[in-house]
């Protein structure tokens, strides 16, 4: 896997590369083949807070992860843990459709045994059903971001969906970790 190791108010030293390439590498166990993708790493420090965040675009998938801590090398260990689930959790599910329309190849290596490992899926909630507990239907009201932004800090939540005046689209605008707003279009 090609890493494209950046920092964002610090100095990503040979020490911080070796290991991010260590522990990302960890992450090739689970693939047939040696991963051919670019990945994109990113550390940054904000008020003594080391943030780092992962992304690695696969084939049909995206993995991406986040943590922030005290420790650089503790935020590394969080990321790597979070996209080993994240694959695991993704291997299971392509499996299991896989097994059921019995098809012989997959994405991801199937363990020595032949079986998926339970041992680590019993030990994580199954997301697998994804049950809807509650639907709301509402009229999209056209404004514009800053009154989207306002309306959403009225009502107290960290999202809100309207119908963009500017371009006549839905679009929901969201309040990032950093306390800043981010906006999502269609595209």
């Amino acid at each position: 896997m090609n890493l494209s190791i950046r920092g964002q108010q610090i100095e990503v030293t040979d020490a911080l590369k070796d290991y991010i390439d260590k522990k990302l590498s960890r992450l090739e166990k689970y693939f047939d083949a040696p991963l051919n993708s670019d990945g994109a790493v990113t550390l940054s420090t904000t008020r003594g807070l080391h943030t780092v965040e992962v992304t690695i675009p696969l084939k049909g998938i995206v993995l991406r992860a986040e943590d922030e801590s005290d420790d650089m090398y503790a935020s590394i260990d969080a990321v790597v843990d979070k996209l080993e689930r994240q694959i695991r959790k993704h291997k299971t599910k392509v499996n299991r459709k896989f097994r059921q329309e019995g098809s012989l190849k997959t994405l991801f290596v199937e363990d020595p045994s032949g079986t998926v490992a339970t041992a680590e899926l019993d030990a994580e909630p199954d997301d697998d059903d994804y049950e809807v507990v509650r639907t709301k239907r509402f009229m999209l009201k056209p404004m514009d971001v800053e009154e989207a932004i306002l309306q959403m800090n009225m009502v107290g939540h960290n999202f809100f969906v309207f119908s963009n005046v500017d371009n006549e689209e839905v679009s929901v605008v969201y309040k990032r970790n950093d306390g800043k707003y981010g906006l999502i279009e269609q595209g």
